[in-house]
């Protein structure tokens, strides 16, 4: 049985008698049991058996909640094989867009709300800027990933982009490159993305859609707020972009470390007990060292579970000639004027075993005894739980 260090800190927090076990909400709940369920018995799963020498291995189910540390791999390989299916043979703009930590108390109490209107601001930005002929004057595309947390897991919300180093203009039916490596000036992405976050923000806030609990800071009427906006205005906001990728293959690896990210892997843990956990963690504050960091098993459940999205909330979205509506039309208008074959977005991925076959170069079926047969299920394990508990 295979279970991630992260399980088996859930495993002791949460343990039977343990009167220190904090109460969790109920998408919290779900999250934990899936974890701490994840590749055991109670997932179920199924007898495999060599077509070659008959041996046999029992392989448990995972959970499949995109917050499992250990259900990511599959998943990401298959998003990026189907990206692949998309690329244009042009250099990609790596973006990031940070906001300040004053806004983090509302996006932590009001996730759905706050993180649409990040990737609204994110997208307006970019396409706006786009579309304008005085910066470039075409459809551009762009991939964006919501990450909510830092190195030390405290709340850090911030989007990553993948940028297209050009795009396609409509009227003159043509592919415009983005000038000598150059996506837009900094200093205008950053002072447009603050405008429009901060006027979705004001307005949310008036409307009562977004509210700080605990605080009149959330009333748009009281001198609180209007001082936290003027700060903010006057506040330099982090955004950055990095020179466009040399290539597909390095694409590929960037969105396989980006895209299906959970807020730590078991890789960082590098120590815990009933107590306390310890992790690794790069100080950017000092050059990127790599540290140790130790906090109690209670605390760290805490930091990791701050990172729980909200219900079918889409983390990955996509805008300009991506955009889910526009896509089969403007990207395959694109492809054909690289000389591309159109893609078949109806298609879909490979079988999972292909796919990691594929990108990890081993057959995951092969059996591990002989190394010539394929192990082939003969009998299923049923699960024995529910992924939701109760009270």
């Amino acid at each position: 049985m295979n279970r991630s260090a992260i399980a088996e800190i859930f495993n002791n927090v949460f343990a039977p008698g343990n009167a220190s076990s904090p109460p969790l909400p109920r998408n919290h709940r779900k999250v934990v049991a899936a974890i701490t369920s994840c590749r055991t018995p109670a997932m179920g799963g199924q007898v495999e058996k060599c077509d070659k020498c008959g041996h046999e291995i029992v392989r448990f189910h995972s959970c499949r909640n995109r917050h499992c540390p250990q259900c990511q791999t599959t998943a990401r390989l298959s998003w990026v094989h189907d990206r692949l299916q998309e690329l244009l043979p042009i250099g990609y703009f790596h973006a990031v867009f940070t906001i300040p930590h004053e806004l983090n108390p509302f996006a932590l109490r009001n996730k759905q709300h706050f993180y649409d209107l990040m990737f609204r601001a994110v997208k307006e930005t970019l396409l706006e800027l786009a579309a304008n002929p005085k910066r470039l004057g075409a459809d551009i595309g762009v991939v964006a990933v919501l990450h909510t947390w830092g190195q030390t897991l405290m709340d850090h919300p911030h989007i990553h982009c993948i940028v297209t180093g050009g795009g396609f203009d409509q009227c003159a039916e043509r592919w415009k490159p983005c000038s000598n490596g150059f996506l837009f000036p900094i200093a205008v992405i950053r002072k447009l993305f603050r405008g429009k976050l901060m006027d979705f923000f004001i307005q949310a806030v008036k409307s009562g859609d977004i509210a700080y609990s605990g605080t009149a800071i959330g009333d748009a009427d009281t001198s609180q707020f209007n001082e936290l906006v003027s700060s903010l205005y006057a506040k330099e906001w982090t955004v950055y972009v990095k020179q466009p990728f040399a290539s597909a293959e390095a694409l590929v690896k960037y969105l396989g470390a980006y895209t299906h990210r959970v807020a730590i892997s078991d890789s960082r843990i590098v120590g815990h007990d009933n107590q306390s956990v310890s992790f690794s963690y790069k100080d950017y504050a000092n050059e990127g060292k790599r540290k140790i960091m130790t906090v109690t098993a209670a605390e760290f459940v805490r930091r990791f579970l701050l990172h729980v999205l909200p219900q079918g909330f889409k983390k990955i979205r996509y805008f300009g000639f991506l955009a889910p509506r526009a896509r089969r039309k403007r990207l395959t208008r694109c492809r054909t004027f690289f000389n591309k074959k159109a893609v078949d977005l109806k298609k879909g991925s490979l079988p999972w075993y292909q796919i990691v076959k594929e990108f990890m170069g081993r057959d995951p079926r092969r059996c591990p005894k002989c190394s010539i047969g394929i192990l082939q299920c003969t009998v299923t394990l049923l699960r024995s739980i529910a992924l939701i508990p109760t009270g």
